[in-house]
């Protein structure tokens, strides 16, 4: 598996959403078992996933080696197409000259060569002193750029990137046949991250500019895309659904920088939020500019993974990865 971004603990984390032990092994790569490829193609912070023929020095003639050598199988029927690439330059090698060495390797055991629209594409990987080398499997899908938040019908200053918004989603669960919850919804950007990748969805925020904001940009972007969503004004302390009427909860809490929400005070406001999400999910995502461990503990949750990610110099994200216990 091929990591975007430069947190690799984080992406790796995400990975899991689609792939069982996963393991880094050099910067932006690791290895993995039983990869679910349509679950990679909504992925955030992974790239690709290949079926692995082999791992080599970070040479081209290494690479050419593990082509040589490997069992290519009798099901490429087609074209095929060779592409390198260095993670984070992170290797001092030639992307071109690898794909030479590849590419005549493949002739030579009777591939035909097309490189604009092969049937197949061999990935060679390169990062630090490792290469991976293996047919690609899926690719995540890179469109985030098309959602920005300033695009969207319903804009509001603060609102999360899609990238990291998707990332957070496939954390909690997000999925075909899953339904989400983000009891602080915004603008919806974790709604339409997770619709997107087949979540029903349910959003809920206090402001009903914001409910109707959710609303509009659900609409927008999920249209008839065979997702149930409802977005609803209510108090993230006291919702109005059921226990275990979600498969997952995320939610974006507030900054410090506001003193009261709603007529809640911050502390009490996230403390009780986070015991609601207990009541009506066995999973949860908390983002905010603090950790959260301590009221996360005594509202019912085990934290099984958290994260410290730099937004920029006077911002870092602290994500809590929950678990009921």
């Amino acid at each position: 598996m091929e990591f975007a971004g430069e947190e690799d603990a984080f992406a790796a984390r995400e990975a899991r959403a689609a792939a069982a032990g996963v393991e880094t092994v050099a910067p932006g790569l690791a290895v993995a078992d039983a990869v679910d490829a349509e679950r990679v193609r909504g992925l955030a912070y992974t790239r690709t996933a290949v079926d692995l023929l082999g791992r080599a020095d970070a040479d081209p003639r290494s690479a050419r080696a593990v082509v040589e050598a490997a069992s290519l199988g009798r099901d490429r029927d087609g074209t095929v197409a060779v592409r390198a690439r260095v993670a984070r330059d992170s290797a001092a090698v030639s992307t071109a000259e690898t794909e030479r060495e590849c590419g005549a390797a493949l002739v030579d055991r009777g591939f035909a060569v097309d490189l604009d629209d092969p049937d197949h594409v061999l990935r060679v990987l390169f990062a630090g002193d490792v290469c991976l080398v293996g047919w690609v499997v899926a690719e995540s899908v890179r469109d985030f750029s098309t959602r920005r938040p300033t695009d969207r019908p319903f804009f509001q200053p603060g609102s999360m990137a899609p990238m990291d918004a998707r990332a957070y989603a496939n954390l909690a669960g997000a999925g075909p046949g899953r339904r989400l919850l983000d009891p602080m919804c915004g603008t919806g950007g974790v709604l339409i991250e997770a619709g997107l990748v087949g979540s029903d969805v349910l959003g809920n925020d206090a402001q009903p500019k914001m409910v109707r904001g959710a609303r509009e940009n659900l609409a927008h972007y999920l249209g008839d895309g065979g997702v149930d969503r409802e977005v609803v004004r209510g108090d993230a302390t006291a919702l109005g659904v059921r226990d275990d009427a979600v498969d997952g909860v995320v939610f974006d809490a507030p900054y410090g920088r506001q003193s009261k929400i709603a007529g809640h005070g911050l502390d009490d406001l996230v403390g009780d939020a986070l015991a609601e999400a207990a009541r009506v999910a066995p999973r949860a995502v908390v983002i905010a500019d603090r950790s959260w461990r301590e009221e996360a503990r005594d509202a019912g949750w085990a934290v099984t993974d958290a994260f410290e990610r730099r937004v920029h110099r006077s911002l870092v994200r602290h994500v809590l990865v929950l678990e009921r216990d």
